[in-house]
């Protein structure tokens, strides 16, 4: 069966870094036949083609039901073509963002995080896209914005929140204000307690956003799946990243679903920016672009799929543990030396468990 991934070219560093991630999937090095659509999302040809691109690639996503994008500029001047995130998410039907923070071999976290975090944010709705107005003049002008959210998007992140929290062995933790809010975020609430009664088997621990917060610096030991609204979630993600000294062993997943909230596409991504400063230099650190690809593989119903992403997974934070580190994580290796030696590694890794298959 083929298997293809959409590439989604970027801006500056973001399009250097998922140049390295595509060298890791090539299929000369997981062993695993892929192939790849390409669709050139910079910002001189959003423009040129009045974000045009974005929609085809959008399309051939829903198609192929994978993708794989770059970190792309996003212009501030109002009447511009604006943020091709924005784009993506409403023609996919994107409902969960996914960032997951991990420990980095030789980086200090913050309040002695270990267990991995995942934030399982809604993508759509909320203070995003909602409707703000003011009224009145002088020190009497009242600002306004009316903000929604719907049940089918608070049950996939309570549904998918669940099942990821299942298959990492880990709480769900945390969750909406909803003493404060029992209508509009008590929504999420009632999906989050709705879901722990599907899955009984998943520890299960509410808490207010701002109780998550405060409890996230001592909450060391247990692996968490955090729920969250689409503003608290935007939040929520930026802290927990930054809680393990890095964002770089983190990767961002963006899913739609089909009726029974099984993924229907899904496009990976790093979570950082596009790094002008770093532009050029071979100098930036392309580990969360290969782990956003290694995420994706996961997706993929293929063992092969599987032993690959692995691969890719441990060959990544073995490299940083044996001393192989780009500058940000206080080593002296290039971007390019940096994913050679992955690249050996995974390569080594799939030899040696294919020559001991049946034993």
């Amino acid at each position: 069966m083929e298997h293809k991934i959409v590439v989604m070219k970027g801006d500056q560093t973001g399009q250097e870094l998922l140049d390295e991630a595509l060298r890791v999937l090539d299929p000369s090095v997981i062993q695993f036949d892929l192939q790849f659509e390409t669709y050139d999302l910079s910002l001189e040809n959003r423009r040129a083609t009045k974000n045009q691109v974005v929609h085809d690639a959008a399309k051939a996503m829903k198609r192929a039901g994978f993708g794989i994008k770059a970190a792309t500029i996003t212009p501030e001047e109002k009447g511009d073509i604006g943020s091709p995130n924005a784009i993506l998410r409403k023609e996919i039907d994107g409902k969960v963002i996914i960032r997951t923070g991990r420990r980095i071999p030789g980086v200090r976290p913050i309040g002695g995080t270990f267990a991995p975090i995942s934030v399982i944010r809604m993508a759509v709705g909320d203070a995003y896209g909602a409707k703000e107005w003011r009224e009145g003049e002088g020190v009497d002008e009242v600002a306004y914005r009316t903000e929604t959210i719907d049940r089918k998007t608070c049950r996939a992140v309570a549904e998918y929140a669940f099942r990821h929290a299942k298959k990492m062995k880990a709480k769900v933790f945390g969750g909406p204000k909803y003493t404060v809010s029992p209508i509009y975020e008590g929504m999420l609430k009632e999906e989050m307690d709705a879901a722990s009664l599907r899955y009984p088997e998943v520890r299960y621990e509410p808490q207010l956003i701002d109780a998550t917060y405060a409890l996230l610096l001592n909450q060391a030991g247990d692996a968490l799946v955090i729920p969250a609204l689409n503003r608290d979630g935007d939040c929520l993600s930026d802290m927990v990243l930054q809680l393990f000294g890095s964002i770089a062993g983190a990767e961002s997943i963006l899913l739609s679903f089909d009726d029974q909230f099984q993924p229907q596409t899904i496009m990976a991504e790093a979570p950082h920016g596009t790094a002008p400063s770093l532009f050029g230099k071979n100098i930036a650190n392309p580990m969360a672009m290969i782990l956003a690809g290694a995420s994706l593989l996961t997706y993929i119903n293929d063992p092969k799929a599987t032993a690959a992403s692995r691969a890719i997974y441990e060959a990544t934070i073995e490299t940083v543990h044996e001393g192989v580190r780009t500058a940000d994580l206080s080593g002296s290796a290039t971007t390019s030396e940096f994913t050679n030696e992955i690249i050996s590694k995974i390569q080594t890794k799939l030899e040696v468990w294919n020559t001991l298959q049946g034993f």
